[in-house]
C-alpha cells in the first residue's frame, strides 16, 4: 500500500508514480503481477481516477506497466528498467562531484563525508 503526502508540493500522479517505480525496483512487485484496478487505487487513495489512470499511463510510458485490454494494468518483467535507474543514479553523482569540485570542494572530502 502507498500513502500520499498531501504537504508534497508534486503533483499526485508524480508521487503514485515514483512509489510504484520504488516498489517495482526493489522487487516488492513482481513481474506480471496484476496491479490495483484505477477504481480501487483511487477510493483508497482517496483521489480522483483520473489521477490514478495518468500515472499508470507514465508508469506504461516508462516501461514499467503494461496493459492487458479488458483485464488491467500488469508490473513489467523489463530487467533493464533497474539497470537504466542505476546509471541514473552515477549520473547524478558524478554532476554532483564535478559541482563540488568546482565550488573548491575536494572529491575524497565529499567521499569521506558519505561514511
Amino acid at each position: 500500500m502507498i500513502f500520499i503526502d498531501y504537504q508534497d508540493s508534486r503533483p499526485i500522479y508524480e508521487q503514485i508514480v515514483e512509489k510504484y517505480k520504488k516498489l517495482m525496483l526493489k522487487g516488492a512487485l513482481e513481474p506480471g503481477e496484476q496491479m490495483p484496478s484505477v477504481r480501487s487505487l483511487a477510493m483508497e487513495l482517496s483521489t480522483n481516477p483520473n489521477t490514478v489512470q495518468k500515472a499508470y499511463a507514465e508508469l506504461e510510458r516508462q516501461g514499467f506497466l503494461y496493459t492487458v485490454k479488458g483485464r488491467g494494468n500488469f508490473v513489467s518483467g523489463d530487467q533493464s528498467l533497474k539497470e537504466s535507474r542505476k546509471q541514473e543514479l552515477i549520473a547524478q553523482i558524478r554532476a554532483l562531484l564535478r559541482e563540488a569540485e568546482e565550488i573548491g570542494i575536494p572529491r575524497s572530502e565529499m567521499l569521506a563525508g558519505l561514511g
